[in-house]
């Protein structure tokens, strides 16, 4: 975590609590505002006018209506619900679930998908990723990304979730770059049940998670809640994860109303990984070997320090209300608040005293002016605002107006615990302390209108004003004002009852990130996306084709490099493009025999791309944007021999990439291919319990080498003698476990 919120280090959500105090504070506060959420709740229930004898309709997918879309709308996509999820969640985060979806590419820092884990959509990092939580945004506001640590075994509230590639349907928070994720939270049951879950595995792996419902109390009124701790040492050294989380809502169903209130969030502990792995010998034959937290003693030892943690929390509260006024209109509106705290703490050698507010000190007449020290880096921050909707619907026409207002405050200050020979009054002391704001407010009217039987239109519009406001050393005075105008405009044509032909335009813009600022004074990015698009639908396939091109003006685009703290440094690149074709499928081969294979084809370009070398501006052409592989692709074999024994074996392939702009062959990753086995059997008992499941997962079960992620770097060299410079390369990478395993007991009752 730091004063420049990054990916990995800096989390810009929060982190942990520092002392008893302040866990004491937390608890309180976090304690009044459900019980004001309650307050509403209740009150609004009191309003409500129901009728027993009504059906009741399932009223949850409102929550999300405004973010998602359906087949009839020219936009490529892929759906994940519940009965898709549970076989594999064991304990790995929610990208590793997605693993094989196409266009999709995941990363883990520890090597065995718990911990830190990344995604990358069209070779678009998570800081271009939308995500939403029942249309609340989740990705950080100054640093665009979001940390699945934070939420630890959310996967097991997630009623369902839809990815979106390219620009998608994104209202909410920050603007789709690659792909749009948004998540719908459980849904209401109606009977009172339970659920205990437990799993076990490599690298002393486990995850215990209880789940319960009321089930609907007078046909109205639900409580329902999670518990899980989930802990890991992970495949690289010390690489470990201690994960705790809750959730907590309560649902009032009426007649034309449902009303949810939710608190849901985590606390982390993990010990650094982010460093990757430089020393190519030790990449062949130490691939656990983790750099983080080394130093040498005074005696000239290598040592390891034991507390090179990243400590956060973040705590979630919504509050939905939908209300449905005629078979025509229905409304949706929202409240939310974020809290999130922490610090991440490591070991510096010979750091400046002066760069971190000590006195230097003198011994025998020499002024001493390093030292080594243990350092906090903390964040404190507030997200709080509201979204609303209003959706009109009839055999035609189907049109949502909306819109959202957010507001960040965060608080980035430093903290020096320890210094040898150090005066201890000076410990304790900020040696930074910075604060940021920002606000993003939106307006949109989206619509769908079916013109005749076999055409439809489609529409969005979007306004969107941020204002980012920071006060810190690294990034200087920023107060930047952004207005964007967000248009999308598409048609769906339907050949006939079978096959669906659909194009798209969209328009998105996006506002530079906090880390951006901190290495050069950054553009926004604006990107008009195409898409052209063929659904192909039958009772034993599915069939979607889709060809896109991006085309960007600006894109910060990932260099490869990270900075001083380990933050991804992304530049402005001028114009760029993504080019491709993406192809999933699902085959029922048998009744008992299912196969969904995808493959993505692109070309991912800089144009006319310029770089520095050895001290002149050199012209490059066009060359590959980073992370970006042009070749991806996945499968999922099921077979289901006999009743409720479930064998899937999964295969994902990823091309080469490049870590860089400048195509050096020093640059490159590897491609790789990964296969995984799960298996799961579901007992129904007669009695007790209302089924058992037993579920193995069997990951990289060929034991293969292969590294998901890495960093490259640049700098010039001045020849001493020749004055003359030359331009140093350099890589690391991120090595993934080989062959390892999980196991899994769900009872449910």
């Amino acid at each position: 975590m730091n004063t420049i919120i990054s990916l990995k280090v800096a989390k810009s959500q929060s982190r942990n609590f520092g002392s008893k105090v302040s866990k004491l504070q937390k608890s309180v506060n976090h304690r009044t505002f459900f019980l004001f959420l309650f307050s509403i709740f209740c009150s609004l229930s009191s309003f409500s006018q129901v009728k027993d004898t009504t059906k009741i309709n399932k009223l949850d997918e409102v929550l999300v209506s405004a973010v998602r879309v359906t087949e009839k709308t020219p936009v490529s996509f892929s759906n994940l619900n519940k009965k898709d999820i549970k076989f594999r969640n064991l304990g790995q985060d929610i990208p590793i679930l997605m693993n094989y979806l196409p266009s999709v590419v995941t990363t883990s820092d520890a090597g065995n998908g718990v911990g830190y884990t990344g995604i990358r959509v069209r070779g678009s990092d998570a800081t271009r990723v939308n995500v939403t939580i029942n249309g609340i945004p989740y990705n950080d506001s100054e640093s665009h990304g979001t940390y699945w640590v934070n939420m630890p075994d959310f996967a097991s509230s997630v009623e369902s979730l839809q990815l979106q590639r390219g620009v998608g349907t994104s209202t909410n928070g920050s603007g789709a770059f690659g792909a749009s994720l948004n998540m719908l939270t459980d849904s209401y049951a109606k009977e009172s049940n339970g659920e205990i879950s437990n799993s076990i595995g490599s690298f002393n792996t486990r995850k215990h998670t209880v789940k319960f419902s009321t089930g609907l109390i007078n046909n109205h009124f639900e409580l329902a809640g999670r518990l899980s701790a989930l802990k890991s040492d992970g495949f690289i050294d010390r690489a470990s994860s201690d994960l705790k989380s809750y959730f907590l809502q309560g649902t009032y169903i009426g007649n034309t109303t449902l009303i949810k209130a939710l608190v849901f969030g985590g606390k982390e502990k993990t010990y650094q990984s982010w460093n990757g792995l430089e020393d190519l010998d030790k990449l062949e034959n130490d691939r656990t070997f983790n750099t983080a937290g080394m130093f040498t003693d005074e005696f000239g030892k290598i040592r390891f320090y034991d507390n090179e943690t990243d400590n956060y929390q973040q705590d979630h509260s919504q509050l939905h209300w939908n209300e449905k006024f005629s078979n025509n209109w229905s409304t949706n509106l929202a409240v939310f608040y974020t809290k999130g705290k922490g610090y991440y703490e490591n070991y510096k050698e010979n750091a400046k005293f002066s760069a971190y507010g000590l006195t230097p000190i003198v011994i025998g007449g020499t002024t001493i002016n390093k030292t080594d020290l243990i350092r906090q880096k903390w964040l404190d921050n507030d997200f709080y605002g509201t979204t609303f909707s209003a959706n009109y619907k009839d055999e035609k026409l189907d049109v949502i107006f909306g819109g959202g207002y957010n507001k960040y405050e965060g608080s980035h200050f430093g903290k020096v615990i320890w210094a040898r020979n150090a005066s201890k009054s000076e410990l304790g002391d900020r040696y930074y302390d910075d604060f940021a704001t920002k606000t993003d407010g939106n307006i949109f009217a989206k619509a769908n209108y079916q013109v005749t039987g076999q055409w439809s239109l489609f529409g969005d519009l979007q306004v969107r004003n941020v204002h980012y406001k920071a006060n810190a050393v690294e990034t200087g005075r920023v107060n930047d004002n952004f207005n964007f105008f967000n248009p999308k405009a598409g048609v769906n044509f339907d050949i006939d009852s079978k096959n669906q032909l659909y194009a798209s335009y969209a328009r998105a813009n996006r506002e530079p990130n906090r880390t951006d600022y901190k290495n050069g004074t950054p553009k926004p990015e604006k990107l008009n996306d195409f898409e052209l698009g063929l659904r192909h639908s039958t009772s034993k396939v599915k069939l979607n084709a889709n060809v896109y091109y991006m085309a960007y003006k600006d894109q910060l685009i990932l260099t490869g490099e990270l900075d001083d703290v380990g933050a991804p440094i992304r530049k402005n690149s001028g114009d760029s493009y993504r080019l491709g074709l993406e192809i999933d499928a699902t085959v029922a081969v048998l009744d008992n025999l299912i196969i969904r294979p995808n493959v993505t084809i692109s070309t991912n370009k800089n144009k006319d791309f310029h770089f520095e070398r050895d001290g002149m501006l050199t012209a490059l052409g066009n060359t590959n944007i980073a992370y970006s592989p042009n070749f991806i692709a996945g499968n999922i074999i099921t077979y289901m021999p006999m009743a409720n024994l479930q064998m899937s074996f999964l295969s994902k392939i990823v091309g080469e990439q490049y870590m860089g702009n400048i195509d050096s062959e020093g640059s490159k990753l590897k491609s790789y291919f990964v296969n995984d086995l799960n298996v799961s059997y579901e007992f129904i008992p007669k009695s007790v319990f209302k089924s058992i499941l037993l579920s193995g997962l069997v990951n990289n079960v060929f034991d293969y080498k292969y590294e998901s992620n890495g960093f490259f770097y640049t700098y010039d060299d001045n020849w001493s003698n020749a004055n003359q410079i030359t331009t140093i390369e350099g890589a690391g990478y991120y090595p993934q476990a080989g062959i390892n395993f999980l196991l899994g007991l769900t009872l449910k009752f």
